[in-house]
């Protein structure tokens, strides 16, 4: 089939509108030069070529302008995160009211939770995935233990069917029937780290709605890499990262959306500081505090600027690609992944991702039969960049601001040479073929 050749790769790169985006970004080489194929950026974006400029353009002002930079600068400093808003707003589907970057991703979650987790002696209860995010499952359990819940039997999980991976809706609505009125608060990934599930948020919502509950979702596998519509899906808040698909750099800030209902409660309970108070009073330091509308009504601490600009740089090319021509391409090459991956047989590998492209993002999870994470070091070796989640999984992410299709073949030929293990053969390859053996 023409569709499994090298030039019918690049005869889609070459008819792709944005593969010349690809080169706005720095693609990791190895020691002797060579580009490597990069399938991480649900791990951690890849630096935007511009970046550098847009820090050193704030580190020029810093030693410029020292503290009048926050008036004076190109970007005055005082109120920078006005500057992502927008772009941010289009890229979560939001009002820019409902959105705010600020914080990290495990600390915005709990400041979500000291205003939306409100804990009765009868309904105090948490949902969350049975395989969620590490660090959201902490966190939640943290939230039971400071209420003073056992954060055991306070945590609910919504889990697969047996012998299966995906979670089916059907099974939320079992538990909710059965558990609803103990329930405070559902928060769930938006985009399963794992499996690369992206969830229906507004099902999910208006069912723990009607239920009386309170419904949230970590989007830090959404952000930048599906079409979340925040605003549509009626959801209370969501939290974000933003150095995943965002391309911010590592540790970056994070983002999150507080939905427009909820702008004017000032009897919300929440932790406050200083850039949540008035923006006109802020500086009358002996005011009284002044509660700000919006997401932005939950911000702490003025803005930590060379992240903000780094975020900026990454946010700027999303407003010249457009979002939605960035979801349009995704599907194409997250499609034609599949389709390759699906040539290696079933006997060989099982793609755990939902076939359905409105039920996942860019990244396929591939499990790989009687593997272990000698197949991920040596595809590592061979020149991929991809990440392994135990017991069996690689986890591939070909991201359409910077991946290709030539990356989506090269890497399949890599995996296709992995597996028939050519002569002669090194201790690895020896090691590879009494793993991948199959009976005749």
């Amino acid at each position: 089939m023409h569709q499994l050749g090298l030039k019918y790769a690049q005869q889609l790169d070459h008819e792709d509108a944005l593969n010349h985006y690809r080169n706005q970004f720095h693609i990791p080489k190895d020691a002797a030069g060579n580009t490597l194929i990069y399938m991480t950026g649900n791990s951690l974006g890849l630096q935007p070529k511009a970046t550098k400029a847009y820090v050193n353009q704030e580190l020029d002002d810093w030693a410029n302008l020292g503290v009048e930079g926050h008036t004076e600068g190109e970007t005055p400093w005082l109120n920078y995160h006005e500057f992502l808003t927008e772009s941010m707003s289009k890229i979560v589907g939001a009002k820019p009211m409902e959105v705010v970057v600020m914080n990290t991703l495990t600390a915005n979650l709990h400041l979500m939770m000291v205003s939306f987790y409100k804990p009765t002696k009868t309904r105090y209860k948490i949902l969350i995935e049975s395989d969620a995010f590490p660090s959201d499952k902490y966190a939640v359990e943290s939230q039971l233990r400071h209420h003073g819940y056992d954060d055991k039997a306070g945590l609910i999980l919504w889990k697969p069917k047996k012998d299966e991976t995906l979670l089916q809706y059907e099974d939320l609505e079992t538990i909710l029937e059965e558990h609803g009125h103990e329930i405070a608060l559902i928060m769930i990934g938006g985009v399963n780290y794992y499996t690369g599930q992206f969830f229906d948020l507004k099902r999910i919502t208006t069912l723990g709605h009607d239920f009386g509950c309170t419904v949230g979702f970590d989007c830090a596998h959404g952000a930048g890499n599906v079409a979340l519509n925040l605003h549509d899906s009626g959801v209370d808040f969501a939290v974000w990262c933003t150095y995943k698909y965002l391309n911010s750099g590592p540790g970056s800030l994070a983002g999150c959306f507080v939905h427009e209902r909820h702008a004017y409660k000032k009897d919300l309970n929440r932790f406050t500081g200083w850039w949540s108070h008035n923006k006109e009073t802020r500086f009358k330091m002996r005011d009284e505090f002044d509660q700000l509308p919006g997401a932005e009504g939950w911000q702490l601490s003025n803005p930590p600027i060379l992240s903000m600009a780094a975020i900026k740089a990454s946010l700027d090319i999303f407003n010249e690609v457009g979002f939605d021509n960035l979801i349009d391409k995704s599907k194409k090459l997250t499609g034609y992944f599949e389709f390759l991956l699906k040539q290696l047989g079933e006997h060989v590998i099982k793609i755990i991702t939902p076939e359905n492209p409105d039920e996942r993002g860019c990244q396929i999870s591939i499990q790989v039969k009687n593997a272990n994470k000698t197949l991920h070091d040596t595809l590592t070796q061979a020149g991929v960049i991809s990440d392994w989640r135990e017991p069996d999984v690689i986890r591939c992410a070909p991201v359409p601001l910077y991946n290709s299709f030539e990356d989506v073949f090269r890497l399949v030929e890599k995996l296709k040479g992995i597996f028939s293990l050519p002569n002669p053969l090194s201790p690895k390859e020896r090691e590879l073929r009494r793993i991948f053996k199959r009976e005749k």
